[in-house]
């Protein structure tokens, strides 16, 4: 439990991964969807940025977002709050359809032209070179684990992707995506409304 002591905050880290794939992040992360999207009234644009700022000044030094949400507008906010900041990890998302601009709910797409597609409009939005961790958002029944683990296998030898993260997936498809490439972390929703995973 962090201790808080004058108004100073200290955060332990942890380990997500291991090997190669290995990160070290805050025992805290920060989920910044409902800044910008899906939690009742968007917030003023600096008003969030200094909650970010002070979310790192008490020493979270882990961000999630994906280009789902908004789109797209919550992976700018990150961007225009930290840019390309070594202090910070940044994870975020792929493999929801969106079509000019807006989403297109239930639609999935994790071909490997959609992947890339997604991982350099995500990188000029972050305005980062790399992204720490990429997800999947969603397994796309059409695409393969294998396909969609080569591809940002191919991202992370060419330096735009640290590590490789599923979201909300069976147990089978961890194991075929992570016998392409070792996964650093999975992500499940789970809280009392939702209990799916039990």
């Amino acid at each position: 439990m962090p201790q808080v002591l004058n108004e100073v905050v200290s955060l332990s880290s942890r380990t997500l991964g291991s090997g190669a794939a290995r990160l070290e992040v805050s025992e805290m992360g920060f989920g910044v969807m409902g800044m910008t999207y899906h939690r009742g009234v968007v917030g003023d644009t600096a008003q969030m940025i200094r909650l970010l700022h002070e979310a790192r000044s008490f020493g979270c030094t882990y961000f999630d977002t994906a280009e789902i949400y908004g789109p797209y507008t919550n992976e700018a906010l990150l961007g225009e709050a930290f840019g390309s900041r070594s202090d910070v990890l940044i994870a975020t998302k792929f493999g929801h359809k969106i079509v000019n601009g807006q989403a297109c709910y239930g639609g999935l797409d994790s071909t490997p032209a959609a992947i890339r597609r997604s991982c350099e409009g995500s990188l000029r939005r972050l305005k980062r070179e790399t992204i720490d961790l990429y997800y999947q958002h969603r397994a796309d029944p059409n695409v393969p684990a294998e396909e969609v683990a080569g591809t940002v296998k191919a991202l992370i030898a060419e330096g735009k992707v640290r590590a490789f993260g599923l979201s909300e997936v069976s147990a089978d498809y961890i194991r075929r995506a992570h016998a392409v490439l070792p996964i650093t972390a999975v992500q499940n929703e789970y809280h009392l409304m939702w209990r799916r995973p039990e």
